[in-house]
């Protein structure tokens, strides 16, 4: 790779780098597996850049990388979302403690949704992708998006119940980085 190429992929790192993992994270809940996981779609974005030119090409590239990597670890068979601990720490004290609670309620109940679904919620509501740029992530159809986020939505209202309002859900997205 030429000396400008080097250059421009290190530019695309450190520019977009911080919102990929914050969506890596969104899609597997645990901050190491998202540092692995945009790693790796990094790496194959730079084996991949001379044929990319455009850094909107990269990042298009490398989600998708990032997406499909994400749903190829949850159906390896013998893996089962093991964490560190199951039991959140004590609860912040003070005027924003219904703010963590509620944000922490839609984090436990996006894990739970399967991986398409979470992907689909994450890449449209979170990155603010559209429906055909969502498609393009994970490589496939329009409706295919639709119906994954009409699904994991519907899943996301049962597990939520009347924990957290849909209007605020927005508001509870990790907004200046993961965790």
């Amino acid at each position: 790779m030429a000396a400008r190429d080097r250059a421009a992929f290190a530019e695309f790192v450190a520019a977009r780098s911080t919102a990929l993992h914050r969506a890596a994270y969104l899609m597997v809940g645990d901050v190491g597996l998202a540092q692995d996981l945009v790693q790796e779609a990094l790496t194959k974005t730079y084996v991949a850049w001379p044929r990319l030119r455009e850094a909107g090409n990269a990042e298009a590239y490398t989600r998708k990388v990032i997406t499909n990597t994400a749903i190829t670890w949850f159906r390896r068979k013998g893996w089962h979302g093991e964490r560190a601990t199951g039991d959140l720490p004590e609860r912040a004290q003070g005027g924003h403690a219904d703010h963590v609670a509620d944000r922490t309620a839609l984090m436990q109940a996006l894990q739970q949704l399967p991986p398409r679904q979470r992907a689909a919620i994450v890449l449209r509501f979170y990155d603010d992708l559209t429906e055909a740029q969502t498609a393009a992530a994970m490589d496939c159809a329009v409706g295919t998006v639709k119906s994954q986020v009409s699904a994991g939505l519907a899943k996301l209202r049962v597990l939520l119940g009347d924990a957290v309002d849909p209007s605020d859900w927005d508001d509870l997205m990790p907004a200046g980085g993961a965790a």
